[in-house]
């Protein structure tokens, strides 16, 4: 009897505890996302379910103010889903819903998730050298030091290759500045990833992301190459669909299309110099980050105004995916820049997360 007693009182003292959370909004609770609430539009149709704003208890009189800013700031697209249904659905200057438009660097987390999709499929590991999948040469740094370049370390952005040289990826402008690993830097390097599974996939990396990814979650659009970058155009709606598939832990419906654990990992610091930086995916709630084209390091938060277990794929001129796992949310922005010409992240994220707050809180 007394050990009976003692049970019911650990099971009343975690219940007790785990309804204690201060701050819902800085803490990711395990029980959050679950599968039975999220909700997936049809791969095969363009219906998808959206959800009222009064049965959210969201502040909707400041709904407008959200809008006129946004406008302003030169955005084309602007979506926010809750659970997988849309709440809120705009478009602005001269845009719609049809209309393709570049994510620039927001699309480097596309490779991120298939650069996973391959490794489960055996075709690749990531801890493995670059030059194992594609051959010597590809740097011009010398072969014991670009031997130590891993396709890890192209997916945290620690290649030690030169950042200041520009973003061709040809042998003559990949020249070694320290080795892999010891230095972070915001570098188109990155892009050799495709090379790695186009060619152990036997496939061209377009066909290889068609059956893999694009077509699972009922995606449109295509890569443009476009000089030294190979750039992913979409509808805004496309590019929201892949946000609920990384915020449902890589899950479609009952699909497992990217490995959850190595999700995990890609959002979720992967290196020891920029504490805000996964595999190509942008993390908030840090205590320090740097930024692209500095090696600085700066205190505090990436952006003060949004909740701290955020994670964004931000791309150049304010192409924008935020997660929130906490607020159950994915928020979609395309457009031209904000303000001034930038690569990833500018004072615009910290100015809409304030508006954003103003609505969802």
């Amino acid at each position: 009897m007394k050990n009976m007693q003692f049970y019911l009182f650990i099971i009343c003292s975690v219940l007790l505890f785990n309804c204690s959370s201060s701050n819902d909004s800085d803490i990711i609770d395990e029980n959050i996302i679950t599968d039975s609430k999220i909700y997936f539009p049809s791969i095969i149709s363009n219906e998808w379910e959206t959800t009222p704003l009064e049965e959210l208890d969201w502040n909707e009189a400041n709904l407008q103010s959200l809008l006129d800013f946004l406008e302003q700031k030169n955005t084309k697209s602007f979506i926010i889903l809750h659970e997988g249904k849309i709440v809120v659905e705009e478009y602005f200057n001269d845009h719609n819903s049809t209309l393709p438009w570049y994510w620039a660097s927001a699309g480097k987390t596309l490779t991120t998730a298939i650069v996973g999709i391959a490794e489960d499929e055996g075709l690749i590991n990531i801890d493995n050298k670059v030059s194992d999948y594609i051959g010597t040469g590809w740097t011009s740094a010398p072969l014991d030091k670009e031997n130590l370049i891993t396709c890890k370390n192209l997916l945290s952005m620690t290649s030690g290759l030169d950042d200041s040289l520009g973003d061709s990826t040809s042998p003559e402008d990949l020249q070694y500045i320290s080795d892999a690993g010891s230095r972070w830097a915001y570098h188109n390097v990155y892009v050799k990833l495709q090379d790695v599974i186009a060619q152990n996939s036997n496939q061209t990396w377009s066909n290889y992301f068609n059956s893999k990814l694009k077509n699972k979650i009922g995606m449109s659009g295509s890569w443009v190459q476009n000089n030294d970058f190979n750039v992913y155009w979409s509808n805004a709606k496309s590019m929201a669909r892949f946000g609920l598939l990384i915020y449902a832990k890589g899950k479609w419906e009952n699909e497992q299309i990217v490995p959850e654990g190595y999700l995990n990992d890609a959002i979720n610091t992967s290196q020891d110099i920029n504490e805000a930086y996964g595999y190509l995916w942008w993390l908030n709630g840090k205590s320090t980050y740097h930024l692209p084209q500095s090696q600085f390091e700066f205190s505090g938060k990436l952006i003060p105004n949004a909740p701290n277990d955020m994670y964004s794929a931000l791309g150049k001129n304010d192409q924008k995916i935020y997660i929130v796992p906490s607020k159950k949310l994915v928020i979609v922005r395309m457009g031209n820049s904000a303000d001034n010409v930038n690569f990833a992240l500018s004072s615009f994220d910290n100015d809409l997360w304030e508006k954003i707050s103003t609505l969802i809180n």
